[in-house]
């Protein structure tokens, strides 16, 4: 969340920040609150100064054989009404709360300003498109063809927006997760986590999906859990309400979870195949860095990101997202859009986000610093390293034969006991 100091300090620079993403978003009501809450204070102060003097003097009027009835139920009479107003305080402070979770991050002063994914900054460019001197399929004829996807009974086991993988298909997925971890891990410094796939409130808190994103979750009621819609958030909540010391950062995270959103609001939206799935797989990659080497680690972050793609021989292209197009929690994002053949266009599959201390202030991560100095908050930053489904749909398209086939990159076929293709 926002930092309430930096609010008082600078109210009219983050009104402004908050208007690139949005006209409508405002911190006037929380401005109000705090001032509000500082009334009472001042309030209370006074009261309290004025119980400690009274006190004091008490003695003295009792030495002096003064009757001090009517001062003690003064006294009392006030003491009662400063406990008032500590309730009161208490509640106006979690009025201030309850706004700043609703309350989007800052985007970052360098953003290109922009309302619509129209406005979208393409950074660079890797491959050329494949130029195919045959009718191309798309990935869900190529699965169902092959026979290493059924979409049809995953619809029926479940529902809508299901998918199954089986035989090659299966192992080809299961390859895709192997090989970015093991990239991650031994090439890149990743820690590998197998966290819990179900959190609790806090943890969704903490990243920022909870309050504002509920109807976006699966809910287990019975244990107020929730089914994770990507592993930013166990993983990002390992060190919740605990104090790093500066020489453990960074921290660099990587695991792969399945991930579940009920993609509220995409209905229409790329329905078939594997692109927006109420299940799917996910190799995330979250890093914990000091403030001033954030945006160093941003960078490299994206290029982790994108030596999957290099070294699968994907098409890809990198954009910055422009301010209104940033999500909630993030100040500068980019995304890396994978070279789709069936769609004729980029599509999505990896956002790499710095979150500075947006997480951080409602996770509590924070961090000593070497002098032993007052611990600061710490900054955040993720990456889909990458999403598995896409990246599988990516491939088959982009890698199909004229006779149905589909080739196998090199760097996937140690995984797949040396296998060159896929085929019926």
């Amino acid at each position: 969340m926002l930092d309430i100091k930096r609010i008082r300090q600078n109210p009219e620079e983050i009104n402004e920040l908050l208007k690139r993403r949005d006209p409508n978003l405002s911190i006037d009501k929380v401005i109000e609150l705090d001032e509000k809450r500082r009334e009472i204070l001042k309030k209370v102060e006074e009261m309290k100064a004025n119980q400690n003097r009274v006190s004091k003097e008490i003695p003295k009027l009792k030495k002096a054989g003064e009757d001090v009835t009517e001062t003690l139920a003064e006294m009392k009479k006030l003491s009662a009404e400063i406990k008032e107003l500590d309730v009161e305080v208490k509640a106006v402070d979690a009025e201030i709360r309850n706004e700043l979770l609703y309350i989007p991050n800052t985007p970052n002063p360098d953003v290109t300003v922009g309302l619509t994914e129209d406005e979208n900054k393409e950074i660079r460019k890797w491959g050329e498109p494949r130029k195919f001197d045959f009718e191309i399929k798309a990935h869900w004829d190529i699965g169902t063809d092959l026979e290493i996807l059924d979409f049809e009974r995953a619809t029926k086991i479940t529902g809508a927006r299901f998918s199954m993988f089986k035989g090659m298909g299966a192992k080809l997925e299961r390859a895709l997760i192997s090989f970015m971890l093991d990239l991650h891990t031994e090439e890149h410094g990743f820690t590998e986590i197998s966290p819990p796939f179900m959190v609790n409130r806090d943890s969704l808190v903490g990243t920022g999906q909870l309050p504002k994103f509920e109807e976006d979750m699966f809910k287990i009621p019975q244990k107020d859990f929730y089914l994770i819609p990507t592993a930013e958030v166990p993983v990002t909540n390992i060190y919740r309400d605990e104090i790093l010391e500066e020489n453990d950062l960074p921290v660099y995270m990587t695991a792969y979870t399945p991930c579940f959103r009920s993609e509220a609001g995409s209905a229409g939206r790329d329905t078939r195949g594997l692109i927006r799935n109420h299940q799917f797989d996910k190799v995330e990659m979250v890093m914990l860095s000091k403030p001033e080497e954030s945006y160093e680690q941003l960078e490299k972050l994206t290029g982790f990101a994108e030596e999957i793609l290099k070294r699968l021989n994907i098409p890809y292209r990198v954009i910055e997202l422009c301010t209104g197009d940033t999500g909630f929690s993030s100040a500068k994002t980019y995304d890396i859009e994978v070279w789709m053949p069936s769609y004729g266009r980029y599509v999505e599959i990896s956002s790499c986000s710095n979150f500075e201390d947006y997480q951080a202030r409602r996770a509590n991560l924070r961090y000593r610093p070497f002098n032993n100095g007052k611990p600061q908050f710490l900054h955040t930053l993720n990456g889909s390293g990458l999403a598995v489904g896409r990246t599988f749909a990516a491939l088959v398209e982009n890698c199909q034969n004229e006779d149905g086939t589909v080739t196998v990159p090199e760097a996937l076929r140690p995984y797949l006991g040396g296998k060159e293709k896929i085929e019926f």
